[in-house]
């Protein structure tokens, strides 16, 4: 009997854990601003129009903390590189912001004249989380594949 529920609750967590890579392999992390990182004087606008982000991508702001911070804004406090004591600051130099919900998102440095004079703002446009892709034909034969490899698996791990 304990055989069958220790088996019962190896093949559980095979499946929890299948499903949670799975929608891990789905998300994009975005290193904002590539190998420049989150510094002065650097296109933004240019760097993310090529770019989709959906819904459980993460961007990563690098830079050095001492020189600058990423601060969440809205449009308005976007526009103007302003911002309120309400406003999220992210200063450990090496931020992640997982993008949770749909629309606009907008970011500043607000160091300075960074946003202002410097262009160190970000704007972009967060898409729902995309399908789960079709499996292929090669998909669909490595499916196979492992549901066989599975299979044995179970069946040696139930006798």
């Amino acid at each position: 009997m304990a055989s069958s529920s220790s088996s019962s609750s190896r093949l559980a967590f095979f499946a929890i854990s299948v499903l949670l890579l799975s929608s891990l392999a789905m998300a994009t992390d975005f290193v904002v601003g590539d190998d420049k990182g989150w510094t002065l004087d650097f296109d933004y606008t240019a760097w993310a129009q090529d770019k989709v982000f959906h819904v459980g991508d993460t961007l990563w702001f690098n830079y050095a903390k001492a020189n600058h911070n990423v601060v969440k804004v809205n449009g308005t406090q976007f526009k103007d590189c302003s911002f309120t004591a309400e406003n999220e600051v992210l200063s450990t130099g090496k931020d992640n912001i997982t993008l949770k919900a749909e629309g606009r998102k907008w970011y500043i440095c607000s160091r300075g004249n960074h946003c202002a004079n410097h262009q160190m703002k970000l704007v972009i446009t967060v898409e729902a989380a995309p399908p789960a892709p079709a499996p292929t034909s090669s998909a669909s034969s490595l499916v196979a594949s492992l549901s066989g490899a599975l299979i044995v698996a179970l069946a040696a791990i139930l006798s």
